[in-house]
């Protein structure tokens, strides 16, 4: 019997493996029912070049709340604006197979809006 988090799993791996092909840097979120997690990692996987959470001060302090679209929409600017400092301009977003939904939604758009492209 699988549970909900090989499914997932498994509708990553596809994803990832699609990626790959791109040779470009990939935007991979996370999320929990509380927080919500993004980092932008090099294109051979070997290094993050940005990373942004809800658990970090500067982005806690700008929200009221971790776990809703406002949070996500405050994580999708600052890594955006993170990876733009690091010269990134173009990535391929890896959603880690979540749903395009809600906070994952929220996040793409918000790092769309300031500057990244995907």
């Amino acid at each position: 019997m699988k549970n909900k988090k090989t499914a997932r799993l498994r509708r990553a791996k596809k994803t990832r493996a699609k990626i790959s092909e791109l040779k470009m840097p990939r935007l991979c979120v996370h999320r929990t029912s509380q927080h919500i997690y993004a980092q932008v990692i090099s294109a051979d996987g070997a290094e993050v070049i940005a990373a942004s959470s809800t658990v970090q001060a500067d982005v806690k302090k700008e929200i009221s709340n971790t776990g809703n679209k406002d949070a996500a929409t405050a994580v999708g600017k600052s890594i955006a604006e993170k990876a733009k400092a690091a010269g990134i301009t173009a990535v391929a977003f890896d959603r880690s197979g979540f749903k395009y939904h809600g906070r994952i939604q929220q996040l793409a758009d918000s790092a769309r809006e300031n500057g990244l492209e995907f």
